[in-house]
């Protein structure tokens, strides 16, 4: 069994994944930043308000506890849930762009085989054919 794990892990398309996520990861990372930072900013501007991941709604109003802490309240936060679509339709664009250039990469790369200049197959084999026929 340590035998499988060692060559499932030892195969290209796993080291590849593994890869991938951690690219992933900091992709990631550069996305959350480029909505939280830049993008939300200019869509709270619109909305009327700086930050849209504060957006939210209060149904039932909490209390404060001896902690300070506020208990009881039941709040919808739908900035928090906007702020996550946006980053998903923004991953979601990169990476069709990224696919589109590497397909239009692919296609580029791609060499149309000119056909041949001979005779095609059908003229050498009838060629064949009537050179046995005359023996």
């Amino acid at each position: 069994m340590l035998k499988e794990f060692k060559e499932f892990i030892s195969r290209g398309s796993v080291i590849d994944l593994a890869v991938g996520m951690i690219i992933g990861s900091a992709f990631s990372a550069i996305v959350k930043s480029l909505v939280d930072d830049i993008i939300s900013p200019f869509i709270g501007l619109i909305l009327g308000k700086a930050d849209l991941s504060g957006l939210m709604w209060t149904i039932k109003a909490g209390e404060l506890n001896a902690d300070g802490d506020l208990v009881g309240s039941v709040i919808i936060k739908y900035g928090a849930f906007l702020q996550s679509i946006i980053s998903f339709l923004i991953i979601a664009f990169v990476i069709f762009m990224v696919i589109k250039a590497i397909n239009k990469l692919k296609r580029e790369e791609e060499v149309v085989e000119e056909p041949p200049t001979g005779p095609s197959e059908v003229e050498l084999l009838t060629e064949i054919l009537n050179t046995l026929n005359k023996k």
